[in-house]
């Protein structure tokens, strides 16, 4: 997969709040898909489509220990997106400060 192909995997996985919470629980430390369906309301199936959407997009790595996969964050992945969305800051910080010297010498 090229890199603008999985920047756009990776924007679309992080696009469902679902998938932004697996996320959010795996930063801390590994899981099973048993352990990431506990705090969802929504069967183990439909939590698997959505690891299978992260492990597509390079978010998350799943490791097959025993009889239950574990899943484990791959932040480089992520990179790709931050250092996308990078791009737009001084575009940011340039019309911020337009504003500012605005509201300034409006005063």
């Amino acid at each position: 997969m090229g890199a603008a192909a999985q920047r756009d995997a990776v924007f679309r996985a992080l696009s469902d709040p679902t998938r932004r919470a697996i996320l959010d629980r795996l930063k801390r430390r590994e899981h099973g898909v048993n352990a990431l369906c506990a705090p969802f309301d929504m069967s183990q199936p439909a939590i698997s489509q959505h690891l299978r959407v992260l492990v597509d997009a390079g978010l998350v790595r799943a490791e097959k220990r025993g009889r239950e996969r574990i899943y484990t964050l791959e932040p480089h992945a992520l990179k790709l997106a931050y250092d996308w969305l990078g791009h737009f800051e001084q575009f940011w910080t340039d019309k911020l400060d337009a504003l500012g010297a605005f509201l300034d010498s409006e005063e």
